[in-house]
């Protein structure tokens, strides 16, 4: 199970690195129009900070910590940044859910999510439907942006 979502959190994350690298023009990034409540920047920001605090922090015991209205409120951090802090949340996934027993998938995630009912195993796919939901957001903003 570790296995898999492994390398789905690696190729999805290759996917975002990818559709932030597609902006042919940086300050794209960041605009939002209409009924658009978020740009691609700032979902990207709240995308990466998402990872590294449930799971770098939380499970992974990395001295991360989240700024979350920073993720919405940050704007034109450089492209180059943010596929740096892509890079940097790939490598500790990969170092992470490599590590984690099946004991830690067992239990029960913090109380944070949903009263701490569900298995870290849950969690870790609920991140990943998250992730791709928000995924969707960028392609689809990049692409009314153009």
């Amino acid at each position: 199970m570790l296995e898999s979502l492994a390398k789905l959190y690696n190729r999805d994350l290759q996917k975002l690195s990818n559709e932030i690298d597609a902006y042919e023009h940086e300050s794209d990034l960041w605009l939002i129009k209409s009924e658009i409540n978020n740009s691609a920047g700032n979902l990207c920001l709240h995308l990466i900070g998402n990872l590294n605090h449930y799971i770098g922090h939380q499970l992974g015991g990395t001295d991360y910590v989240r700024n979350r209205p920073l993720e919405f409120s940050d704007k034109n951090v450089p492209k180059a940044i943010l596929i740096e802090k892509i890079e940097a949340t790939r490598a500790m996934l990969k170092q992470i859910l490599s590590n984690i027993s099946n004991e830690t998938l067992a239990k029960n995630h913090t109380q944070e999510f949903y009263g701490g009912n569900d298995t870290n195993e849950f969690f870790l796919l609920h991140l990943l439907s998250h992730f791709n939901y928000h995924l969707g957001q960028i392609n689809y903003h990049r692409r009314l942006i153009k």
